[in-house]
């Protein structure tokens, strides 16, 4: 499958990711934890069907030491056991904000408790903006139809 955009060829969009790829180190940075970003990014990217999100954050959560089957189960992750609570609430958080269009009223009042119940405010800002973030991303992906499957990890980070 070939891209329908290549976003480095071209000036104005090559800006663009640019900014995005500050954004993105902002987040990197913050005190959310790494590994709960890698998780939340696949989570996102699983729900969007983003498969160059999905390769590129599997490969990266591998390579910084998350293990193969918290990894693989990442989308099942309501009946998996080898996720903290707060991942969990993390992982919950992102879905319900993912998916806005299906629920009406958002993100309910009870997801941002358990969210809050383990992350303070500068990780819950990192968080917000992590997510929306990852649907962004996704969204350009997809629709531009970017390949899965080549990415190596490090490449954009």
């Amino acid at each position: 499958m070939d891209a329908r955009l290549d976003f480095f060829a071209d000036a104005t969009a090559g800006k663009a990711i640019k900014h995005l790829m500050a954004a993105g180190k902002a987040i990197k940075e913050s005190s959310l934890p790494a590994a709960t970003q890698e998780l939340v990014a696949l989570r996102v990217s699983q729900v969007n069907g983003c498969g160059a999100c999905v390769d590129m954050h599997t490969k990266e959560a591998a390579a910084a030491g998350e293990s193969a089957v918290r990894l693989h189960l990442v989308a099942v992750w309501r009946e998996a056991t080898v996720f903290t609570e707060a991942e969990r609430a993390a992982l919950e958080l992102a879905e319900q904000a993912t998916r806005i269009a299906d629920g009406a009223g958002g993100v309910g009042d009870e997801v941002w408790a358990r969210a809050a119940e383990h992350y303070d405010e500068a990780q819950l800002t990192a968080l917000v903006v992590l997510i929306s973030f990852m649907n962004m991303v996704n969204r350009l992906n997809v629709v531009t139809r970017q390949p899965a499957g080549g990415y190596e990890p490090g490449r954009l980070h």
